[in-house]
């Protein structure tokens, strides 16, 4: 859904004060019913992204990672049939996903030098460290070679890695905690965030999966010959878009020689970032091309036609191609 900028400024607006638990979309639901459900997640992800990467400093102290765990273990001892974790990471702004974490990490490093813990063979982490890799991970638009710099920095030891992969194997299975009050509580953060933790991560991947899917079979029901990106690494290509259209296309008047397609919502920050980072370069290597935000962007972006990128936010319907006439949903062609 392509969306207008006092669209867009308004949905954002509705975000400021919401929190990333899966009840947030009920209320973006209900102030936008015009409005797709996916194109209204991915605006409050991305805008909940950008809000998380200008407070994590203050959740990353050590003395606010003592005073979450302290309070987190006084709650818990209290009221051990409530969500207090979820409830606490609500209160301090912070995605439950990231507060869950913050804890875990906390409560194991509790553990050292326990039966447990010399059996698994963890040694020290530093809960922050890794919050700062997955915050880049996730972020659109976030370099490559930052993110290597990052996963070099969180797992600079063996030791570290080692730590790294118990926490991640608890969060992402919680059973293997074994306080059984706190593995109950990270579970429940876990379903109840909508833009961080292992369940995001699966979901977010399997819709791009999805959409490069729906793409690939779009492209075959129109017989357009092409190579995907799998095929254009076995011929050592080592950055390229999703598609590369062995003929070119044109779409609204406009040559297209390659295809991106992205499973979110195009914002000012991370189109920007997506144009110097990709699109550009892309473009120097094969040519004008397509991009495909599925969840919409904000149409003021697609100012770079002539220039040779296109935005759209479905698949076109009026392709025109070069050397078979038109395409199943074309009257016209190319070569006239």
């Amino acid at each position: 859904m392509k969306l207008s900028r006092a669209e867009y400024k308004e949905i954002v607006k509705c975000t400021e004060h919401l929190r990333p638990t899966r009840q947030c979309m009920t209320i973006l639901r209900q102030r936008f019913p015009n409005h797709s459900q996916s194109t209204l997640l991915s605006i409050f992800s991305l805008e909940y992204q950008k809000r998380t990467k200008r407070t994590m400093s203050r959740h990353q102290a050590p003395d606010s990672i003592e005073s979450y765990y302290q309070r987190y273990l006084s709650e818990a001892k209290a009221r051990p049939s409530f969500p207090v974790l979820l409830e606490l990471a609500n209160e301090v702004d912070l995605s439950p996903a990231l507060m869950a974490r913050i804890i875990v990490d906390r409560f194991l490093q509790d553990q050292e030098g326990s039966v447990y813990m010399t059996k698994i063979g963890a040694g020290a982490r530093l809960a922050h460290s890794y919050i700062r890799f997955v915050l880049n991970n996730e972020s659109q638009g976030t370099s490559l070679a930052r993110r290597e710099e990052a996963r070099k920095r969180v797992g600079g030891g063996g030791c570290g890695q080692a730590s790294k992969q118990v926490l991640n194997n608890m969060l992402r299975e919680p059973s293997l905690i074994p306080d059984q009050a706190l593995a109950n509580h990270v579970y429940q953060c876990t379903i109840n965030d909508c833009c961080y933790g292992p369940l995001v991560d699966c979901i977010k991947h399997a819709i791009g999966q999805e959409a490069e899917v729906l793409l690939r079979d779009k492209l075959k029901e129109r017989n357009l010959s092409f190579l995907d990106e799998n095929q254009l690494r076995t011929k050592g290509y080592d950055k390229t878009p999703d598609i590369i259209l062995e003929v070119p296309i044109a779409v609204e008047g406009h040559i297209v020689h390659w295809i991106e397609s992205k499973a979110s919502f195009g914002d000012d920050h991370s189109h920007r970032t997506y144009l110097n980072e990709q699109f550009w370069s892309y473009w120097n290597r094969f040519g004008p091309g397509l991009v495909i935000y599925w969840h919409g962007f904000i149409g003021e972006l697609d100012s770079q036609r002539d220039r040779g990128i296109l935005l759209k936010d479905c698949f076109p319907s009026d392709i025109v191609t070069l050397c078979h006439g038109t395409s199943p949903a074309t009257t016209d062609s190319l070569t006239g």
